[in-house]
């Protein structure tokens, strides 16, 4: 069994203190600059506008159909313009994948588009394997401020994993080209709930959301703490008496006219 590991509560209202390191700190939105090889970086002066922008798309996520079904994301605890997000794919190619995945706000957001960077490698045609950079501009050209939000950008992503959609990309768009030649290998990929059954994980740094397992008597505990019932496989009806099998169907000779 599996718990979900929650982080402190990140006060959006709030103003953290500067990265003593500067704006450098931030991945660029190119891709050439990336954290997925190190630690959330701290906080850097970030405009009131930019502020109350990003908290608002974060509020907006909570309403119906605005997250993605089967994506979860939370903003680190101690940087607003990072936001870290588990993604458990349901159907397509890539289905019962479990893919981690970052998004980076610029200080300039709403008027640059945030990066969004995979922190696993997935051999995708959309996906940078250098760096996990995810190619949001084939729905976004050109971004626009007013119009486009961050469920779109979700909503984007948890698309391009389907199979309908991911077979009609266009090669210019690809950075993976030779996912984009070889469909059949997209399923061979493999992943893991768990950072350290996922040998592509050591080393990549620290993200938002962990999961555990769970002993039998902790996964008691917990439950007995939320209110949980014990599971139980739902008992099939049992057959009615008006029913009757195919093979107790006999087919009789019709009657001819006299």
């Amino acid at each position: 069994m599996l718990a979900f590991q929650p982080l402190p509560t990140i006060d959006l209202s709030n103003h953290i203190k500067a990265c003593s390191r500067g704006p450098s700190c931030l991945p660029s939105l190119s891709g050439s600059t990336t954290q997925t090889n190190a630690t959330v970086p701290a906080e850097v002066n970030v405009s009131p506008l930019t502020r109350a922008t990003i908290s608002q798309e974060y509020a907006v996520l909570m309403h119906t159909g605005h997250c993605p079904l089967g994506m979860y994301v939370t903003p680190t605890p101690n940087n607003l313009l990072v936001w870290d997000a588990v993604f458990f794919v349901h159907q397509g190619y890539y289905t019962d994948s479990i893919f981690k995945f970052r998004i980076t706000f610029s200080t300039k957001y709403p008027d640059q588009p945030p990066v969004v960077q995979f922190l696993m490698d997935v051999f995708h045609s959309m996906i940078l394997q250098q760096d996990g950079t995810f190619n949001c501009v084939p729905r976004f050209r050109p971004w626009m401020p007013k119009e486009h939000h961050m469920f779109d950008i979700l909503h984007w992503i948890k698309a391009l994993f389907k199979k309908h959609v991911l077979d009609n990309v266009e090669e210019v768009d690809c950075l993976n080209k030779e996912a984009f030649w070889s469909p059949s290998m997209l399923s061979q990929f493999a992943s893991a709930l768990f950072d350290k059954d996922h040998p592509f994980m050591a080393g990549k740094g620290s993200h938002g959301m962990l999961f555990c397992k769970l002993k039998p008597d902790q996964l008691a505990s917990l439950c007995k703490q939320l209110g949980l019932k014990e599971w139980q496989d739902p008992v099939p009806p049992p057959p009615s008496t008006n029913q009757m099998d195919a093979e107790d169907i006999v087919l009789l000779p019709r009657s001819s006219k006299t």
